[in-house]
């Protein structure tokens, strides 16, 4: 920030106002995708579809945020006020269009253009809302906050993660309050109240005076390819796969949490766990980041999230944990503490990908860097939930456990590809992700320093 900015100081030049209430703001708003599962089977039952028809909704919602913060990070890079309204339009036009469309179904039984309808809403439209929305808020932080950049990022991140468990009850409530139709109800009367959340964040948001972005004086700044050959190319793959592989992991877990509750026999506390899972989740992307923040190299926390999951899994198969956890107070705690601790570091994954990525690519250009990174996202969210519901279709068959049909050999056969998928991800970030300048530099200083003695 500029000495001048320093000395007027006010809420025009603070980082909270500018910068952190804005992206909470924003993430709180668009995190709510995530509560999904919450209103998947009304919207099936209201228009006459099968849960697993309307489930496409989500992924191409997952999908279309990757892709659309892969190609729209130019925007966010150049004009972050363009990209935050674009964001609470196409969110919160999405939110109402998929409420029409439910209303519409109600009307039409079983028609596709109701169906048809909520994937083009909720899944296109409301998908370029939250590639946007959650790309415009990150540089702006690390910009305010340079000397905790993790804590920042997973500040507006953990909003993300946490709006599930802030939404999920209100969410509820309103299913049950509105009476019929309650449904699209819902949706209508979101869509206002995240529109004026946006907005509110759209003006808000604003760099620090004195950050000089090269487009605005015509410079033309390296473009991302440039950016990436700065380093060799497989440390950048390295990166964006160990993205990939632990969203995948955390969403084929995440996905069967319910389920794997169940199992457990604990069905009356699915809610409970559930909400503390998402805290989990939300805690993990302000946590991991924060700690990232006292290390010399940011892969460190990767390489604690991948041995902290693998540990837990490893252990989950061996005691055959799901299959053998009710009525077992050991194996059930196990259970849900891998359940816990695969949320934590799913969130941290994120939170960290940028700081990371600044970290060894500097920040010129790091909204596009990260949108192209968050691509990841894009295909894992396509292959995740989609690799275990197919697990558990193929492997093993329904027993009643506590009054619920369940699978738990399926459930269990999840833990396998996971952690096979962890041991990989651990493999790119101790041999791909090379340490950073910073790293080296601290690493040479110690050794020298050792010498001298």
């Amino acid at each position: 920030m500029s000495e001048n900015a320093k000395k007027t100081g006010g809420w025009r030049t603070n980082k909270w106002v500018r910068a952190a209430i804005p992206a909470l703001l924003l993430h709180c708003s668009i995190g709510t995708v995530y509560c999904w599962s919450i209103f998947s089977q009304e919207i099936a039952d209201y228009i006459g579809f099968t849960k697993g028809q309307t489930e496409w909704a989500f992924s191409f919602a997952i999908f279309f945020l990757g892709m659309s913060a892969a190609f729209l990070g130019n925007i966010v890079e150049k004009d972050i006020h363009k990209s935050s309204l674009i964001a609470t339009i196409c969110f919160a036009a999405g939110m109402a269009g998929t409420g029409f469309f439910i209303y519409y179904g109600g009307l039409h039984k079983g028609s596709m253009v109701s169906l048809i309808g909520i994937y083009i809403c909720y899944g296109l439209i409301m998908g370029i809302g939250l590639g946007t929305g959650y790309l415009s808020p990150v540089k702006t932080l690390m910009l305010w906050f340079q000397d905790r950049k993790g804590l920042a990022t997973g500040l507006a991140v953990a909003g993300f993660g946490a709006a599930k468990a802030i939404a999920s009850p209100i969410m509820q409530g309103m299913l049950s309050g509105l009476g019929e139709g309650g449904i699209y109800k819902m949706f209508w009367i979101l869509a206002c109240v995240y529109f004026v959340m946006m907005f509110v964040g759209h003006l808000l948001l604003k760099k620090p005076d004195g950050w000089h972005e090269p487009s605005a004086s015509g410079e033309k700044g390296p473009g991302i390819w440039e950016v990436i050959k700065t380093k060799p190319f497989l440390n950048y793959l390295g990166i964006w796969l160990m993205f990939y592989i632990n969203i995948t992991c955390g969403l084929a877990l995440i996905s069967q949490e319910k389920m794997i509750v169940k199992c457990l026999g604990l069905a009356g506390a699915v809610g409970v766990i559930s909400t503390v899972s998402a805290i989990f989740n939300a805690g993990g992307r302000l946590g991991f980041s924060a700690w990232a923040d006292t290390m010399k190299d940011r892969n460190t926390i990767y390489k604690l999230i991948f041995i902290l999951s693998i540990a837990l899994t490893g252990l989950v198969i061996l005691t055959g944990g799901i299959q053998n956890g009710a009525g077992n107070t050991l194996l059930t705690i196990l259970v849900l503490a891998l359940i816990m601790i695969v949320n934590a570091g799913y969130g941290g994954g994120f939170s960290n990908v940028p700081t990371l990525l600044s970290d060894h690519y500097g920040m010129g250009s790091i909204s596009a860097l990260h949108g192209i990174t968050l691509s990841a996202w894009a295909f894992a969210g396509l292959t995740g939930n989609q690799l275990a519901s197919w697990i558990v279709t193929n492997f093993g068959e329904e027993v009643e456990v506590a009054g619920n049909m369940v699978n738990p050999v399926g459930y269990q056969t999840v833990l396998y590809v996971t952690l096979a998928l962890y041991i990989v991800a651990l493999f790119l970030s101790l041999v791909f992700v090379r340490p950073t300048d910073k790293a080296l530099e601290a690493k040479a200083a110690k050794k020298a320093a050792k010498e001298a003695k």
